[in-house]
């Protein structure tokens, strides 16, 4: 009996849902040593810390934890830190801190600042600066540096580089810190002279000068960094791999990945991941494809993190058959993998089959967490189905205890928006017990868009140019609005609104990948090769449509003091069109045409895809910044509810 509770302990070891975990609980109260600080603690770190989706769970115990020491408050900041409410984690340090009985260490500072970053709230993070200092840790080496990174999350490199400077002695990690922060607020100067200016350096200093690059799209200067290290790890690798594939040099990404191959390198998870993310990111199937045969003859399909990207690069490049029969093969799944795959059948309109899988997760004992009722409210109101979306958002309360965040309102807003209840998501918005973002706002003038409803645009309008005056989309989007109505005054005040502020639209573009190679078309570029061609072939399709389809161009939005050959050929240069044109003369018959467009797609382009899969006889998939659009014999998966 004795050995019981260390039994219970080595279990814990391998735990891996909350079921099991409360088996193990269970165990401990039985014998009485759930009482024990030691057996407690090891209890809220597992359920707040590895367990996936069980950080409520160790609240609960915490809370009912007589006099908790110093290691159980940690634990529970840092689960929280590291969970979709970082907020928690410094209301928990608040509670900490009024106790007198337990002080703060570094260790609450370190996991409470990593909170603040996630929040990504400044205001917060200074003021845990304050109590830094008031605990006496201003010349602790650890919590200056986890500072400096706090201030580079929050966009204040002001603030970070202070605090460095301010350090006597910093080593290697924090001088990497205080460049991390440079690139994180967009200071790729300053971190390339933090980087020139180190006393030593080690092979993260490079990592970290080639991640930076990377993420601000600076490739040349990455490739520079890279072949000047003398000594490459897999990191480096995987960090240019990955950095290739997330700014489109899918070629080079792969000629890269070949040539690690050759030097006996094995690719990691993180280069693995990386790069089908990068795939996902643009829609590039046929890469992703090849990364899949590597992943299954090098054994890597065996790890979660490496299937769940497999899931979201098939879903998002709009195959979710190729989802599906990756997630079923799945023999772990976790919180994320039942998400992404739920994602990926509202992305597609699967909303019904992402209901299903949801309840299937919730019966095989995994905790949904805040981003899983995101993807479950987004497939409620692409699909109409309010009843079941209200339902969802009281069960994400109710149920799980899951506060909504601004995403959950954004998502209310939309389901009621969609099918036409504009009152009602107004209504919605100003009774927020959070203040209402420009994503809020914008989410409903779209919606006031779809139904033409003037008089409530004019309502949010300044509600949404209060937040981001200078957001052109936001502004076109209004004008098209009023345009439909055929308000052409107010057209001609917004666009001259935008000339004078000096806004200019933002540019639609389409990629579509053609043989390993992606190409992007945009609106109105000059034309090229290969724009030559899309327009060649653009102008033929037109014109069968017309004969074979009975195709009219839609220019309602057009401006009016043009003549119709305009407005038509207005219409006729948006990039998707060119992108299709471009698959349909390159790609061989019967494969499936896969575009991705940056912007919404339009009425008119919508009708040409619909015409397009119906006259050729092609199946065509879209995916516009909001959904996916399955195009097949003169229909789309989203049933004109878009």
């Amino acid at each position: 009996m004795n050995n019981a509770p260390h039994h219970c302990l080595s279990l814990l070891t391998s735990c891996k849902t909350l079921k099991i975990l409360k088996q193990i609980h269970a165990s401990l109260v039985k014998t009485g040593h759930h009482s024990n600080p030691f057996f407690a603690g090891k209890l809220i770190l597992h359920s707040a810390v590895t367990v996936p989706g069980a950080v409520h769970y160790a609240r609960r115990f915490f809370l009912n934890f007589p006099n908790p020491d110093v290691f159980m408050y940690n634990t529970l900041i840092r689960g929280f830190s590291e969970s979709g409410i970082p907020q928690n984690s410094i209301f928990t340090f608040i509670d900490m801190c009024g106790k007198s009985l337990v002080p703060p260490d570094s260790f609450s500072f370190a996991f409470v600042l990593k909170a603040a970053a996630n929040h990504g709230s400044l205001r917060t993070g200074i003021q845990l600066h304050c109590q830094a200092l008031i605990h006496g840790f201003e010349t602790h080496l650890f919590v200056g540096t986890t500072l400096i990174s706090m201030y580079g999350e929050c966009g204040s490199v002001y603030f970070a580089k202070k605090v460095f400077d301010q350090m006597r002695e910093p080593n290697v990690v924090a001088w990497n810190a205080v460049i991390t922060a440079c690139f994180r607020c967009g200071d790729v100067k300053g971190a390339r002279k933090m980087f020139d200016m180190m006393p030593f350096k080690n092979s993260t200093s490079s990592n970290v000068m080639l991640a930076g690059y990377a993420k601000a799209g600076e490739m040349e200067l990455a490739r520079k960094v890279f072949w000047e290290m003398k000594v490459k790890d897999d990191v480096s690798w995987s960090t240019m791999i990955v950095g290739l594939a997330h700014n489109g040099f899918f070629d080079e990404a792969f000629a890269y990945f070949r040539e690690l191959r050759m030097l006996g390198l094995r690719p990691n998870e993180v280069s693995l991941t990386g790069v089908l993310s990068g795939c996902a990111q643009v829609g590039a199937s046929e890469f992703g494809k090849i990364l899949h045969g590597f992943i299954e003859k090098s054994g890597f399909n065996w790890i979660t993190t490496v299937n769940n990207a497999l899931v979201d690069m098939y879903a998002r490049c709009g195959n979710v058959g190729m989802a599906r029969l990756v997630f079923r093969s799945m023999l772990h799944k976790s919180v994320v993998s039942w998400t992404s795959m739920i994602e990926g059948l509202a992305m597609h309109g699967y909303a019904e089959e992402a209901i299903r899988v949801f309840h299937e997760m919730e019966g095989c004992g995994i905790r949904p967490d805040w981003i899983t009722f995101v993807s479950l409210l987004y497939a409620c109101s692409h699909a109409g189905l309010i009843e079941q979306g209200c339902n969802y958002f009281s069960r994400m309360k109710d149920v799980y205890d899951i506060d909504p965040t601004v995403e959950h309102y954004g998502c209310m807003v939309d389901l009621y928006g969609r099918a036409g209840y504009l009152q009602k998501a107004y209504d919605f918005v100003c009774q927020m017990p959070i203040t209402p973002n420009a994503i809020i706002w914008r989410t409903l003038l779209g919606a006031c868009g779809i139904h033409g409803n003037v008089e409530l645009a004019e309502q949010v309008k300044p509600r949404l140019f209060d937040l981001e005056p200078y957001d052109s989309s936001d502004i076109v989007l209004l004008s098209n609005i009023y345009a439909v109505a055929g308000k052409w005054k107010d057209v001609a005040t917004v666009r001259r609104s935008m000339t004078d502020q000096k806004i200019k639209k933002t540019p639609g573009w389409s990629m579509i990948e053609v043989d390993r190679t992606m190409y992007r078309f945009v609106a109105g570029e000059k034309t090229n090769k290969t724009t030559a061609e899309a327009y060649e072939k653009l102008n033929e399709i037109i014109k069968r449509l017309r004969l074979e389809g009975g195709y009219v161009p839609e220019v309602a939005s057009v401006l009016h003091d043009v003549d119709e050959e305009e407005k038509e050929n207005s219409v006729s240069k948006h990039s998707e069109k060119l992108a299709v044109a471009f698959g349909i003369s390159r790609l061989c018959k019967g494969r499936v045409i896969r575009i991705v467009k940056n912007l919404r797609i339009c009425r008119d382009c919508h009708t040409v895809m619909k015409l397009i899969s119906k006259v050729y006889g092609l199946k065509l998939v879209v995916r516009d910044r909001s959904r996916f659009h399955l195009f097949n014999d003169g229909a789309c998966s989203c049933k004109d509810y878009w």
